[in-house]
């Protein structure tokens, strides 16, 4: 019996005559930290995109909990996309009323508390926070969910260094365990402390999809140091 809520099959995506995905296939359980990982262009992004529906036009078979991405594959996923999407005119309190409305999976309490480690004020219009602490907020919002899937796209990519520790402890902490988290980044050093797996998409081909603990065994070094070698220009 197949476990995966994630099952891609030979999946292909072209942008005119140029391919962005080839042939790519994955099947990615529940319970775990999965890292997509390559350079910018490598097709992180088209994957993520497709798996929230948000192209629809591609080959293949993609299915998640057993359905193509549908309203029913979106009310699963908690996603944070690589770009600020939230009302400058809001205020932090706004926001967190409009997620209430909108996600039936969502806790304010849980919410909060993390604000509260953010040192995130909630009387703050959005124009007013700094790009961390944009990127912190709509973290929160987004691991506040207890969502089947968190698809994170380069949740790290956009802050200093000193608040990614912080970022990825969220991140460890919040998601519910018996749950997927798929992260997109180029900055292995960083984040592969919290993968229990990782992808490495090359020229949206698949180069690399293994337990992050068979490789440090297999290869005898860290997951950073086997991306610069198989991404080497």
């Amino acid at each position: 019996m197949n476990d995966s809520i994630i099952t891609i099959e030979n999946l292909s995506k072209n942008y005119g005559h140029n391919p962005a995905l080839k042939n790519v296939s994955l099947d990615l359980s529940a319970g775990q930290i999965v890292g997509l990982c390559g350079p910018n262009g490598s097709g992180k992004t088209t994957m993520i995109k497709i798996l929230n529906g948000l192209l629809k036009q591609y080959h293949g078979t993609v299915l998640i909990d057993g359905h193509q991405p549908d309203v029913h594959t979106r009310s699963l996923i908690s996603y944070l996309p690589d770009v600020f999407y939230l009302a400058d005119w809001m205020s932090a309190k706004e926001v967190i009323s409009l997620f209430n409305d909108l996600y039936q999976d969502f806790d304010k309490e849980k919410l909060l508390e993390l604000l509260n480690r953010m040192n995130i004020n909630t009387q703050m219009r959005v124009k007013e926070m700094s790009k961390g602490t944009r990127e912190k907020f709509q973290l929160a919002l987004v691991m506040s969910r207890r969502a089947k899937i968190y698809i994170l796209d380069e949740p790290i990519g956009g802050v200093d260094p000193a608040a990614r520790d912080l970022i990825l402890d969220t991140i460890l902490s919040n998601y519910e365990k018996d749950a997927l988290v798929l992260l997109s980044t180029h900055l292995i050093q960083d984040v592969e402390r919290i993968f229990d797996s990782v992808i490495f998409l090359k020229e949206g081909e698949v180069a690399l999809f293994d337990d992050v603990d068979n490789l440090r065994q297999k290869e005898q070094r860290s997951i950073d140091e086997l991306f610069r070698e198989i991404f080497r220009c």
